[in-house]
């Protein structure tokens, strides 16, 4: 009921002519899920199906909101309305409709607004407001059926359209990218490819300065995509072919995957979104980004009974004769992350290296809550003298934790085992089946490597490039295929893992900045992560679904003490802004350059910051 009076009111104003915010729920858990979980297209489409049975405007909302984004733009751009020029690529269907609709509000206010006709017809409605508030229309199929406009026209004719449309929109000072939204699945074809080739990009991953805050370029036009950027893989945050990179993308009722999945997510710019007063209760999240209050859960408090061993002691087969550097940073790193005790296994050098700077480090066997391994040990074929030791010992140490023995028959001792980090060079000494305490920690070219080997189907075909164009796909076919929990290592990283029921949980973490692109900065989170995954108290091997979240969270602290340690705002993904909802400006700070020791000495700080 009170909805229904809120709507009618803001139905009102809308009508009047006036600027009108829809704060349809001020329930905080509610706005938290809503702002850090994504949902499949399917999904959206039945949470907002009651709305629309009781007959809410959705999409004259929808459009609202995407005119009232545009008008904001425009005035920090110091453009007057009456001065702009505003293209809006419009699709057949809803989609299409939505941007009709802001179309016709822009041009109300004064805008100079042209629409593109991408397909053979407009959403009726939609194209009969945009036509009576003023807005000229262009159609480029020549098998067109859209009201007073011509159809029928040659071929050479549609391609002096098609390059008339190009121009338009590059001439403008806003292009509303209404396309396609979330109903297309693969990669654009026809028209809309052709024209999202020649104005965003084909086959080509975003590439652009890490800034704070990811506002808009100066550069005109600015790109305003509707729900979604065309192009994009909406459910699983690929790029599959041409696409059209938005400056902002203003998106309805709930997140979709390709708002916080790489590489989509990078395409999306500043994310607004309208919150339509789904009922998200029941409904499943595809993927869940981490923050702070989700990190702190799988933070351990010491209590006044504890001792070193109860705090948790990780096990690290680290480094190697070539590397020494890279078992001391991950042996820092885990002594600084809340256990209280940190075995080493390794060789000599490493040892006096470790001990110089962690005399509390111990050395050989022992009784471990963890381990760590792999992480500057040389993969195979490329293995110095006296390394071959640390990659037998680890392979001695990934048995333990395979599904299978040697005879086929199944492995009782590996479900207790507890849980490894299984790094680098370890990575191709990891058993075809194994538990899901088995957390993986790949970047994408090793990512690629592991799919090689496994899989025979991917075998030579899938290499880093692969990977890192669609990696939440490579991460999801590792898990299936080795059953570990797979942390795919990148700007935001990509946690993949059981969640206790029979299915997948897919847990994102975008808080680390890009200075954090240095040598040794994963070593410093496998030792982070062994820290935390050893201060579980046992209770991962009787809930393998806390792994993947235990994951996720080494990853969100580990880019959090790359924040405090650069200085920087900067992160792989933003927040998005809640449509009609003041909030606070963030800071933005760019920061400096770190290397990875300079990350060690934050973690204890990033401790303090996520407990405070």
């Amino acid at each position: 009921v009170v909805f229904n009076i809120r709507l009618k009111w803001c139905l009102w104003f809308h009508a009047e002519g006036k600027d009108f915010s829809m704060d349809v729920s001020d329930d905080a858990d509610r706005l938290q899920t809503l702002l850090y979980s994504s949902y499949s297209a399917d999904v959206v489409r039945q949470l907002e199906r009651p709305l629309l049975d009781d007959g809410v405007p959705l999409m004259r909302m929808a459009a609202s909101a995407v005119a009232r984004v545009t008008l904001s733009l425009l005035d920090d751009e110091d453009l007057d309305v009456e001065d702009a020029r505003v293209t809006v690529l419009a699709g057949a269907g809803d989609n299409g409709g939505d941007g009709l609709y802001a179309g016709a509000e822009l041009a109300r206010e004064g805008a100079q607004v042209t629409a593109v006709a991408v397909g053979r017809s407009l959403h009726e409605d939609a194209f009969r407001a945009f036509v009576r508030a003023g807005g000229r229309v262009l159609v480029l199929d020549p098998a067109a059926d859209i009201p007073g406009c011509t159809s029928g026209f040659s071929a050479g004719e549609a391609g002096e359209r098609l390059q008339a449309a190009v121009e338009c929109a590059r001439g403008s000072h806003v292009v509303l990218d209404a396309m396609t939204g979330i109903g297309v699945a693969g990669a654009l074809r026809g028209v809309a490819g052709t024209l999202a080739s020649s104005l965003g990009m084909d086959g080509v991953l975003p590439d652009k300065p890490a800034l704070p805050n990811n506002d808009p370029s100066a550069d005109l036009p600015l790109v305003v995509a509707v729900d979604a950027p065309s192009g994009v893989g909406v459910d699983d945050g690929s790029l599959p072919g041409p696409y059209i990179p938005a400056d902002v993308t203003v998106t309805f009722g709930a997140m979709k995957p390709c708002a916080m999945v790489p590489p989509a997510s990078y395409a999306c710019g500043r994310i607004t979104l309208v919150d339509f007063g789904f009922d998200v209760d029941d409904a499943v999240p595809f993927a869940e980004m981490t923050d702070g209050d989700f990190v702190a859960d799988s933070v351990r408090l010491p209590s006044l009974a504890d001792g070193k061993y109860s705090r948790g002691v990780v096990g690290l087969v680290t480094g190697s004769a070539r590397y020494p550097g890279a078992a001391v940073l991950s042996a820092r790193a885990a002594a600084c992350a809340n256990v209280g005790m940190v075995r080493y296994l390794g060789p000599q050098r490493a040892q006096d290296m470790i001990l110089a700077v962690l005399p509390e480090a111990v050395l050989g066997k022992g009784r471990v809550q963890s381990w760590v391994v792999g992480s500057g040990v040389p993969a195979e074929g490329d293995v110095a003298s006296g390394d071959d030791m640390q990659r037998a010992t680890i392979a001695a140490l990934l048995d333990h934790y395979a599904l299978e023995d040697g005879d086929g028959s199944r492995n009782e001792r590996a479900e207790g085992m507890p849980p490894i980090v299984v790094d680098a060079g370890a990575l191709d000494l990891l058993p075809c089946h194994v538990v899901p305490q088995v957390v993986i920690t790949p970047h994408a070219g090793e990512l690629a490597a592991l799919l090689n080997r496994l899989d025979a189907d991917m075998a030579d075909v899938v290499s880093r490039q692969w990977v890192e164009a669609r990696p939440l796909r490579a991460a999801l076919r590792a898990h299936e295929l080795t059953g570990a929990t797979v942390l795919l290592k990148g700007a935001v990283t990509i946690v993949v893992g059981a969640d206790g029921d029979g299915n997948t949980r897919i847990i994102l973490s975008g808080r680390a900045p890009a200075w954090m692109a240095t040598a040794g900065s994963g070593d410093v989170l496998a030792g982070v992560l062994g820290a935390l995954l050893a201060q579980q108290d046992d209770m991962l091997s009787d809930d393998p679904a806390l792994v993947p979240e235990v994951a996720a969270a080494a990853a969100y602290m580990h880019g959090l003490a790359g924040a405090m340690a650069s200085g920087s705002e900067q992160r792989g993904w933003h927040r998005p802004h809640l449509y009609g909802h003041a909030g606070k400006t963030p800071a933005s700070a760019i920061g400096h350059p770190i290397v990875a020791g300079d990350v060690v000495a934050a973690v204890p700080r990033a401790f303090g910051e996520l407990l405070r």
